[in-house]
């Protein structure tokens, strides 16, 4: 897929690539899910200190261009409630 509206792909940016797959979508360098507590990708958590924490380091979700309907669609319902 090329750069579109749906993915875009920054070779050039000095953390790429930031996880270990191939053609990794850019256009959700920062999760826009990592706020929700249940998201459709694949999150660890960590306890630190008594408080349980969210840890999407090893989460791809977001970087698969076929992902980014759900996403907008989470956002969405984010948005109506």
């Amino acid at each position: 897929m090329e750069n579109s509206y749906k993915y875009f792909e920054n070779r050039d940016c000095q953390y790429y690539p930031c996880h270990d797959c191939e053609h990794i979508n850019c256009l959700f360098c920062y999760c826009p899910l990592n706020h929700m507590e249940h998201c459709p990708g694949s999150p660890s958590y960590i306890e630190v200190n008594g408080v349980r924490i969210k840890d999407c380091s090893g989460c791809t979700f977001p970087h698969k261009a076929e992902n980014y309907d759900v996403i907008m669609q989470f956002l969405m319902k984010k948005v109506e409630k």
